[in-house]
């Protein structure tokens, strides 16, 4: 297996619970740090264009409940309880495979795509801020939004420990397309042949087996068979399953890169 394909494999088995309970972690009870943050220092996460990210966007179970991840999240409001997360989960990694940081300004969402930025604002005392999620959760009834120790600090939710609040997605342009805040598309890469004859049969193969596009890549005088480019990455990551089940075990995911 190839760097590129282990590292992908290893996000695919990150935990999507992301700030529910585990075994994992150190901790059995979530706490706070044992030195208090600054408020005056805590900043808002800047928004800016991020492409999703491979780990953390397929609709998931946890729990016996079902979640759909939202395709496009512009004008997405929602109102709910906030909870927050800290000690206990600070090192460990989130959702997408990055290091929770409780100091950072981040959130947990059941169904925004990772990453997506929010405004949240806390009904209970009209204080705002805003996050990056990147993470999964929370799953406990009536609670919509997981707030880093900061974020819940500068919200003042970490003494009432939940509160009420709006969480309103941030759009962010991306400058570089057409389209706002855009998808990336990925491609899987099945296998690299020698024989040219025998890619295009392949890929003709591939492409009526897995109802996807696919095509061959020639350079060197070697060809590379992909199977894309796929919109979704929860389906690029049902389709690379089944490639795996049906021998391909070294097919990979990665990012498409547009003529």
């Amino acid at each position: 297996m190839n760097k590129t394909s282990f590292i992908i494999a290893g996000l695919f088995t990150l935990l999507l619970v992301g700030c529910s309970d585990s075994k994992r972690y150190a901790i059995d009870q979530d706490i706070a740090p044992d030195a208090p943050i600054t408020l005056g220092h805590i900043e808002d996460a800047t928004p800016r264009y991020e492409p999703y990210s491979l780990g953390g966007n397929k609709d998931y179970t946890v729990r016996g409940k079902s979640y759909s991840v939202i395709d496009n999240p512009v004008g997405f409001k929602q109102k709910g309880k906030a909870s927050w997360y800290g000690k206990k989960f600070h090192g460990h990694l989130t959702s997408n495979g990055e290091t929770y940081d409780m100091y950072s300004m981040s959130a947990a969402h059941k169904t925004l795509p990772i990453p997506s930025y929010v405004k949240v604002t806390n009904l209970d005392n009209g204080k705002t801020a805003i996050v990056r999620v990147n993470d999964r959760g929370p799953f406990h009834e009536g609670r919509i939004i997981d707030l880093s120790y900061a974020a819940a600090s500068k919200l003042g939710v970490i003494k009432t420990g939940v509160a009420n609040v709006e969480v309103e997605h941030i759009n962010v342009p991306n400058n570089n397309t057409a389209k706002d805040n855009a998808h990336p598309k990925f491609v899987i890469q099945v296998a690299s042949l020698s024989n040219a004859d025998n890619s295009k049969k392949l890929a003709d193969k591939l492409k009526k087996t897995y109802q996807q596009p696919s095509y061959v890549e020639s350079k060197d005088k070697t060809n590379r068979i992909f199977v894309g480019p796929i919109s979704k990455v929860g389906t690029a990551q049902d389709v690379l399953k089944k490639l795996k089940q049906d021998g391909f075990t070294s097919a990979f995911i990665k990012k498409h890169k547009a003529q």
